[in-house]
């Protein structure tokens, strides 16, 4: 499969998950970040939806417009998390077909990025059923609901 981002790079995209049969899948561009704190634990989102158990993802979401995936972490990042960061190098490009809390099928495709804090905003969080959550990355890689996110959480410790 090959796909193309934000920045016009073309490459393999790994993917993730299995499209049901039967479903329509909204193609959504996304980016993510992978940011660690002073105690060598990464940032998640754990997202809390009415009558759903919570679930944690790597900040991050869509890419809006004419955005770039960087800015699109960034800007995800503030919204989930109230964090300020600054998206560096490409962990990796990936795809995760999966279905939203409110039951729509989704294959989100893009790259995962290394980020770096730069420091906090709370006036930037906006998303109310999104809360910050530091967690070992080996804990991470079992916690998060995308096997996209848990893949590149590992290949992120493997690479340094």
């Amino acid at each position: 499969m090959r796909g193309s981002t934000s920045t016009a790079r073309t490459e393999v995209l790994l993917r993730f998950g299995s499209p049901l049969p039967g479903l329509s899948y909204l193609e959504r561009r996304a980016a993510f970040g992978v940011v660690e704190n002073a105690l060598g634990q990464i940032a998640l989102a754990q997202v809390t939806k009415p009558g759903k158990a919570p679930y944690f993802d790597l900040p991050g979401g869509a890419v809006d417009g004419e955005e770039t995936e960087e800015q699109a972490v960034a800007r995800e990042f503030g919204e989930e998390t109230g964090l300020v960061v600054e998206a560096g190098r490409l962990i990796d490009t990936v795809s995760q077909y999966f279905l939203k809390s409110d039951g729509q099928p989704v294959r989100n495709h893009g790259g995962v990025y290394v980020a770096e804090l730069q420091g906090e905003n709370p006036a930037l969080k906006v998303e109310d059923d999104h809360a910050l959550v530091w967690l070992d990355p080996r804990d991470a890689v079992v916690a998060l609901r995308h096997d996209a996110h848990a893949w590149a959480v590992a290949a992120w410790m493997r690479r340094g």
